[in-house]
């Protein structure tokens, strides 16, 4: 009923799905701030107004299934910039890249494929790269993928972001881990983890309404991504 000035918002995206052998983790959605900070290491953006009788549109992208990216989050309504906060990349499965995104998707295992780069920038980070068997970790809005760090052993998925919009500090957007034959990737800040062995075991999918990215799976596993999240908070 009136007009606002000064008014936060964090919006995340969804998280990268993982599908086949070997795979990376998925990269988190994408992170866009104006509290605390926002996502790749950026600083927070600025915050925004909002007019009485003015519609706005609020999207809140779906975590991605198997080897798609995130759904892109958002705001737009007329007057406003639209903000858009990108899908985490899909992990690649054996010998694939990951793919790029909010924070990329962690590489596949076998030939050692690199992780998805993390585009646009200012959103997050890059996954982590795959080894002669494990797979790399999908990056996180607060930190990369970990490659794997030996043959066997799948990266843990990149740190993600602690914003405290709503009073309390929460992190959200954790990259998922990536799969590995003795010992699987962990995910983290809703990130989902890899699986184990030859047994597809362990694999998690991402976390709803954290943009967390999906664990790396085996064989005919696929993973899902954590949905996205959209949070305004305005002055009373």
């Amino acid at each position: 009923t009136e007009n606002l000035t000064n008014v936060d918002y964090l919006i995340v995206a969804g998280g990268g799905g993982t599908q086949g052998d070997r795979a990376g983790g998925g990269g988190a959605g994408g992170l866009r701030s104006t509290v605390d900070a926002t996502g790749g290491g950026g600083s927070p953006e600025s915050k925004i107004s909002l007019n009485s009788g003015t519609t706005y549109t609020i999207t809140i992208g779906n975590g991605g299934s198997g080897s798609n990216n995130g759904g892109n989050s958002s705001i737009s309504g007329s007057g406003l910039n639209t903000i858009t906060s990108t899908g985490g990349g899909a992990g690649g499965t054996t010998s694939a890249v990951g793919n790029n995104g909010g924070s990329g998707g962690g590489g596949g295992g076998y030939l050692s494929p690199s992780g998805g780069a993390a585009s646009p920038s200012g959103q997050g980070s890059a996954g982590g790269n795959g080894s002669s068997v494990a797979a790399g970790g999908g990056g996180g809005a607060g930190g990369a993928g970990q490659s794997a760090p030996t043959s066997d052993i799948g990266g843990n998925g990149g740190d993600g972001l602690a914003v405290s919009i709503v009073g309390t500090s929460v992190i959200y957007a954790g990259g998922g881990g990536g799969y590995g034959n003795l010992q699987s990737g962990l995910g983290l800040a809703g990130g989902g983890n890899g699986s184990q062995g030859t047994a597809n075991t362990n694999q998690t999918n991402g976390l709803a309404n954290t943009g967390g990215g999906a664990g790396g799976g085996h064989g005919s596993q696929s993973g899902i991504g954590g949905s996205g999240i959209v949070i305004i908070r305005y002055p009373v």
